[in-house]
């Protein structure tokens, strides 16, 4: 049966069931299937229309319009390019809302629950009513609901703010490194709204600039021209709508520039993956439904290094036949994260077709969108330059776990870049009121999650260096800027990725490279004398390490500078077969050994209860750290009983696995990072000392031998990461299917 819709009053009043019915008919669905376009259609739009009315057709790479550059004429000029689109979540996620819109929303309603909902709404409700504005399509509070990637409609009397991470425009960032210098907004919309434009400065002081009144039945296109001068120290522009009579629906939103930049650059996407085959195959489903981000697009190469292949997934296939020919699956064996992305960018060079290699993490969600913003604010950059995303937590995740990075020159190691904060929750502090994130963040390197690099830059600087995994984007990110090439962390290009605090990546294997990494990219890079504080920093780490009983990582540590001292001659070789020597380390000490439930330990017995009842208490001051640390000391010059040997003293969450702690205890359990996994700790006297000595006399060595291993690595860095170089390496580690 065929829905009628209510009367409408006088005329040229508006059919408020229309406009909700017609919204609902042009938009795609709130579906979590239904968010996601149709591989030849773009998000939010009509298969067979664009935007601005021109019907769409075949199109070559070089003439996709929409998205990617409009209102371009055959001959060469400036032309009016799409920077960047005004988008909803592309599942049906209510935890990331706060970072599309800032105000109340939800998911709509299917077309057909609509109907019901009219039904009902108009057998308690009269005529008056619905044209009066208070019909609610598909609830009855105050709350906008989003029905297609680019499309949300917002009811009579509510306002919806698009002050958000991934939909306010990020101006301070275009006034600094592109050639733009005045954007343009353009909104779709119909019904009655007002729409009312705001910027930011660098202070986080907010400003309205304009406001603009829409009163449509029709979709209606408004323009509004905006400069970037004011944005040197930072800043945002963004919009809000309000219904302010009856409902209204936007249709798109996006941000402009004229250009004679039209043409887009391409990329190459390389993912890097180890027995993560469903993480994988779940971005590359994501990739394939992305739209025209494809356009950017020409391939997608997956470097699988693992023994669970991403190729004998079930949800593979269909991953597969969605890309066609733009996907590429590369087998070798475990090169580590900069074996596997060396491998994507040598790739994106041979095939000679792009313009950027993308780098992405096997084990991230990634919005799609960031990779049309990417490749468009490096194609209207200055000069060559990186741009990176920044890394959402994937747990949590409307928390902005990095904004940027920078390293301590004097400590030679990461902190967040000037002014930033870690792990900040959009959720409960919005963009809006939070005045650092509108203050422009500089930074010198992005982390591999999500980083676009020029293949002009490969060619000049070469491909990582065969550092395994650790560093390998830190030392890329500090050469491609000695070099000229700067990098941006880009605002409103992101990915969700597993935080920090659920791994234990500076205890376990991974600790060997991040010592033998930090050391080589110091020896290269630090501008201070043996590389600052950093030696005597790695020394008192070391016997951290060994006072809780962590004898396997201070072993680590040490080897990492055993190895640093070989020279720049033993990174190729050992890509290769480093991490089954790490593994056969392991091997040997207790504290590596984990097991999945501490009731496969013995009974957590102590001998003596603590001294007075007292609890173990942290060092309030350096100087108590000190005095703690000579104790833990001298403690070791008394031997073990057999008791610790037979059960551990105490069982010790991750949370609170502190040195001074674990210094109190003849032996422990002691959690891992992500809760999986339980470890017992037991002291070894013998182990501390031999440790002890071989720590103080690696160190000397090292600040010893600094001048001339700096030079060493500094002569051998171009071959290192030459193509040549890395040939060699990619063909030892070849295996057999």
């Amino acid at each position: 049966m065929t829905e009628q819709a209510p009367e409408t009053g006088a005329a040229g009043e508006a059919d408020e069931w229309t406009l909700v019915q017609q919204a609902a008919a042009d938009q795609a669905p709130a579906d979590p299937a239904d968010l996601e376009p149709a591989a030849n259609e773009r998000p939010g739009e009509r298969p067979d229309e664009r935007p601005d009315g021109a019907p769409s057709g075949d199109r070559g790479r070089d003439e996709h319009a929409e998205g990617l550059r409009e209102d371009e004429t055959a001959a060469a000029g400036p032309g009016l390019r799409v920077l960047h689109r005004v988008v909803m979540p592309a599942e049906r996620d209510f935890d990331v809302l706060k970072l599309y819109v800032d105000g109340n929303a939800v998911f709509g309603r299917r077309a057909a629950d609509l109907s019901s909902a009219a039904e009902q709404v108009r057998a308690e409700q009269d005529g008056d009513a619905l044209r009066s504005g208070r019909y609610r399509p598909a609830s009855q509070d105050d709350s906008a609901e989003i029905i297609g990637r680019r499309s949300i409609v917002v009811p009579s009397g509510t306002r919806v703010s698009f002050c958000s991470y991934f939909n306010a425009f990020p101006a301070g960032y275009w006034r600094r490194w592109s050639t733009v210098e005045e954007v343009r907004l353009r909104v779709r919309a119909r019904g009655e709204a007002t729409i009312l434009i705001y910027r930011s400065t660098g202070k986080g002081h907010l400003e309205r600039i304009k406001s603009l009144h829409i009163d449509s039945d029709a979709s209606v296109e408004e323009t509004v021209d905006l400069p970037l001068a004011p944005f040197i120290d930072g800043g945002w522009y963004w919009f809000d709508i309000v219904a302010d009579g009856r409902t209204a629906v936007l249709d798109s939103a996006e941000w402009c520039a004229v250009t004679d930049r039209t043409a887009p650059g391409t990329a190459t996407i390389g993912i890097t993956t180890f027995n993560r085959p469903k993480f994988c195959v779940e971005q590359l489903t994501a990739l394939a439904a992305a739209g025209d981000v494809l356009d950017v697009v020409d391939e997608i190469v997956v470097v699988d290094q693992g023994t669970d292949r991403i190729e004998d997934h079930p949800d593979f296939p269909a991953a597969a036949q969605a890309l066609g020919d733009r996907l590429r699956v590369i087998d070798q064996a475990n090169l580590g994260g900069s074996g596997g992305f060396a491998r994507v960018m040598h790739e994106t060079v041979e095939a000679g077709r792009s313009t950027y290699s993308l780098l992405l993490d096997d084990d991230v969600i990634l919005e799609p969108e960031g990779i049309l913003r990417s490749v468009t604010f490096a194609d209207l950059a200055r000069g060559p330059m990186l741009v990176g995303g920044h890394m959402l937590d994937l747990y949590n995740r409307s928390v902005l776990h990095v904004f940027g990075e920078s390293i301590a020159r004097y400590r030679w190691w990461m902190v967040p870049a000037a002014h930033t904060h870690m792990s900040h929750d959009l959720a409960h502090n919005p963009l809006r009121h939070t005045p650092w994130l509108h203050r422009r963040a500089d930074v010198e390197y992005n982390a591999w999650w999500m980083c676009l690099i020029p293949v002009e830059v490969i060619r000049k600087i070469g491909l990582s260096l065969p550092y395994f995994i650790k560093w390998d984007d830190i030392e890329y990110g500090l050469r491609a800027k000695a070099a000229g090439f700067p990098t941006v962390s880009l605002p409103g290009a992101a990915v969700w990725h597993v935080p920090w605090h659920s791994k234990d990546v500076m205890t376990d294997w991974q600790a060997y490279f991040t010592e033998r990494n930090r050391i080589i990219t110091a020896l290269m890079y630090s501008p201070y004398d043996r590389g600052g504080n950093m030696l005597k920093e790695s020394l008192f780490i070391t016997i951290k390490h060994a006072l809780a009983m962590q004898y396997s990582t201070a072993e680590l540590m040490l080897l990492a500078i055993e190895d640093a001292l070989k020279g720049p001659e033993d990174l190729h070789p050992s890509i290769v077969t480093k991490m089954g020597e790490l593994r056969q380390l392991r091997a040997e000490f207790p504290d590596a050994q984990a097991k999945a439930d501490l009731d496969e330990f013995p009974a957590v017995r102590r001998r003596k209860p603590p001294r007075k009842g007292r609890d173990v208490v942290p060092p309030k001051n350096r100087r108590a750290m000190f005095q703690t640390a000579l104790m833990g000391a001298a403690r070791q010059i008394k031997p073990v009983g057999q008791h610790p040997k037979q059960h551990p003293e105490a069982v010790v969450p991750h949370v609170d696995q502190t040195w001074w702690l674990l210094t109190k205890f003849n032996s422990a359990l002691v959690s891992s990072a992500d809760g999986t996994k339980v470890a017992w700790y037991q002291r070894d006297p013998q182990r501390f000392w031999s440790l002890m000595r071989r720590a103080s006399a690696l160190h000397a060595r090292l600040g010893k031998d600094w001048a001339s291993l700096s030079e060493r690595y500094k002569e051998a860095l171009p071959a290192l990461t030459s193509q040549e170089e890395w040939r060699e390496t990619f063909g030892r580690a070849v295996r057999e299917r």
